[in-house]
């Protein structure tokens, strides 16, 4: 299945939460901190408890680079026991990558070949040539940068062009001309309901992952209520500390799922 087929098909069951897996040693539950696969074991656990109910996961890339060696072996294994586990759920590498060319296309072949993502993320500062490469892949999705959850947002994303556009639109606006629509996904925050209702007509037909629900403030009822309204069903809200770190107790993987569940309802 392509990357397109694997979310619609989520979409058309209903699901529209993403798990974000950002494993941090730091906040993972007590009992597993001694152990040496402690980042695998955990998202092991999440996953079992949750795969009945994600439309996807994304694996941060930060949080287990940060580990070395042991820590991408984490992230592959994690990857393979999605496949293993539901092979219809999409995977997101979220390492937002943007270079010249040649550099992105090695990038491309990381992500997709090696650790077998059906999704990736990318930052669309350095133009079209840079993100080229990963559209290649015709069979995966690429989720580009637009508008940003994080409060630095504003310091480039909504700066007005000589036209009276700000940059963020314009950068969607180049994108869906550039690129078709099943490969093409849009990351856009959902800590703004405003923002949204503004922008939705520009998103329709695009994958959209919707960061900022849950830690960051988001709604999901908010959100889903827009999409709904808009008659668009291509929207994913990704949801990673509220879900993975429900609880710090040995009930943590059924806290995830019950999280979870609630997400799910909030979206119907």
């Amino acid at each position: 299945m392509t990357a397109a087929e694997k979310l619609d098909l989520k979409f058309s069951e209903g699901k529209h939460i993403c798990v974000g897996l950002d494993t941090d040693p730091l906040k993972i539950p007590p009992h597993f901190r001694g152990e040496a696969d402690a980042i695998y074991l955990f998202n092991k656990a999440i996953i079992e408890a949750t795969i009945g109910e994600a439309a996807a996961y994304k694996l941060n890339f930060a949080f287990y680079e940060c580990h070395g060696p042991e820590g991408m072996a984490a992230m592959k294994r994690t990857v393979d026991l999605i496949r293993s586990l539901d092979p219809t759920v999409a995977v997101i590498g979220d390492a937002k990558r943007g270079d010249i060319g040649n550099t992105s296309a090695m990038y491309a072949e990381a992500i997709f070949n090696i650790y077998g993502f059906d999704c990736s993320t990318l930052a669309p500062y350095m133009g079209k040539d840079s993100l080229d490469p990963f559209f290649a892949f015709s069979d995966r999705i690429n989720f580009v940068l637009v508008l940003t959850s994080n409060p630095g947002s504003k310091d480039f994303e909504k700066l007005e062009l000589g036209s009276g556009v700000p940059l963020y639109k314009e950068v969607a606006r180049k994108l869906k001309a550039w690129y078709p629509a099943e490969n093409l996904g849009m990351v856009f925050r959902a800590t703004n309901k405003t923002d949204l209702e503004n922008d939705i007509a520009g998103l329709a037909g695009n994958f959209i992952l919707l960061p900022g629900v849950g830690a960051q403030g988001g709604s999901a009822s908010d959100i889903s209520s827009v999409f709904r309204s808009a008659g668009h069903k291509r929207f994913l809200i990704n949801a990673s500390r509220s879900v993975i770190f429900a609880s710090s107790g040995e009930d943590f993987a059924v806290a995830a799922m019950n999280e979870l569940r609630v997400l799910n309802t909030q979206t119907a």
